[in-house]
């Protein structure tokens, strides 16, 4: 039992030290704490972007058009630019961020969530291209009070 627990940590310890040096991610609830406290989706996109300047192209969204229920809405999303990060944001609760993504050059942009919303309201998804600028795409929605749709 011992030389098990000695090559497991061993193992671990070398896939730790393999790993490259240059694998970051931001906190962005510790670099930008203004993003999760807004209120309106607008707000929390200035707030993350500095900017609400979005073109609604680019940027493909999918999600029910009713949602049975709003404890777990499934959310698909993707974009075939070069993005520096994907955020998504919705109307319905208080606080509108939801997620923010930091894709690498490496990566395959194609997301699928499930979120919370209290109410019917409006997902939308921003993408900050490497240009700079704002790409997004929006899906309103009815949520069946309930769990069920009728």
């Amino acid at each position: 039992m011992e030389r098990r627990k000695f090559l497991s940590m061993t193992l671990g310890a070398l896939a730790l030290a393999v790993v490259p040096a240059s694998v970051k991610a931001e906190d962005f609830r510790k670099s930008k704490p203004t993003v999760w406290t807004a209120k309106t989706v607008e707000d929390a996109i200035k707030a993350m972007y500095g900017s609400n300047d979005v073109k609604f192209e680019g940027v493909k969204l999918t999600a029910p058009d009713v949602a049975s229920n709003g404890g777990a809405i499934p959310v698909d999303f993707s974009t075939d630019l070069n993005v520096k990060t994907i955020a998504v944001f919705q109307d319905a609760n208080p606080e509108a961020a939801v997620l923010v993504v930091e894709p690498t050059k490496y990566s395959v942009n194609k997301y699928s969530i499930k979120i919370k919303m209290a109410k019917s309201g409006t997902i939308t998804i921003v993408a900050q291209g490497n240009d700079g600028k704002l790409y997004g795409a929006k899906k309103t929605l009815d949520v069946a009070l309930g769990g069920c749709e009728g």
